[in-house]
């Protein structure tokens, strides 16, 4: 069963088809990037995925349940994780009230607990072992806004992997960090592929996508220029043309 499938989902704008009949499937503990130029539509088809935006045409599914309908929220419950290019956090509360808001959506009980500080061992010894994968060593009681950009975007990936996520939405984990810093970040999603949870990446470091990914889907203008290893697609003519670029 796949964690995440997409039938031919489009949206349009104005008049502007923004993403168009893309469709591709993430099977658990896969990584998937999401590839393109500027403007191709890479955001527009994870806000698509999330509910962020509503589709115009075309289909979601997560775990082969039908979710086209559903909110942001309900897909959340689902097993619907998401981080964004830049960091969304909760403003003017700590470390601590930012990583509670992790805990399991699966489980609404569970998240209030969590969120009044009352979570058990399990939740305090996962967090301490993905902060540690995330090399993120900073006082839980410190401000949310004393923390560095690089540690933010750590941050918010060890946040998304605490709702226990089927599939994690990734958008750019790589802006503006450090090569150190980047490490960490495969590090953790390495290790979330390594628990079953499906990822798909939206990234510009061709490096990181190589390495990283099992598969790729290439987007121009909205569409779906190609879709295969990263392999097939570093060698595909389309893809170069489009965005690689030859040597």
């Amino acid at each position: 069963m796949s964690c995440l499938r997409v039938e031919e989902i489009g949206i349009t704008f104005g008049g502007l088809a923004a993403v168009s009949d893309v469709s591709f499937t993430v099977e658990p503990g896969e990584i998937m990037g999401l590839i393109g130029p500027n403007g191709a539509g890479k955001t527009t088809t994870l806000n698509l995925i999330s509910g962020l935006y509503e589709a115009d045409r075309g289909r979601v599914y997560l775990n082969d349940q039908d979710v086209t309908k559903k909110t942001a929220y309900e897909r959340a419950r689902l097993g619907l994780g998401r981080t964004f290019q830049t960091p969304h956090m909760l403003t003017r509360s700590t470390v601590s009230d930012n990583m509670k808001l992790g805990t399991d959506l699966a489980d609404q009980m569970g998240f209030l607990k969590s969120f009044l500080g009352f979570k058990g061992h399990n939740f305090l010894d996962e967090v301490d072992g993905l902060m540690e994968i995330a090399d993120l060593k900073v006082d839980w009681k410190a401000d949310i806004s004393s923390l560095a950009y690089g540690q933010l975007k750590r941050l918010e990936i060890v946040r998304g992997l605490l709702a226990h996520p089927k599939t994690l939405l990734i958008d750019e984990p790589a802006a503006g960090l450090n090569a150190k810093e980047l490490e960490k970040s495969v590090a953790l999603m390495r290790h979330a592929a390594r628990e079953g949870v499906g990822i798909v990446l939206i990234e510009h470091k061709m490096d990181m996508i190589m390495n990283v990914c099992d598969h790729i889907v290439v987007l121009n203008f909205g569409k779906m220029i190609a879709h295969g290893t990263p392999d097939e697609v570093s060698a595909d003519e389309a893809v170069i043309e489009a965005y690689l670029g030859r040597k």
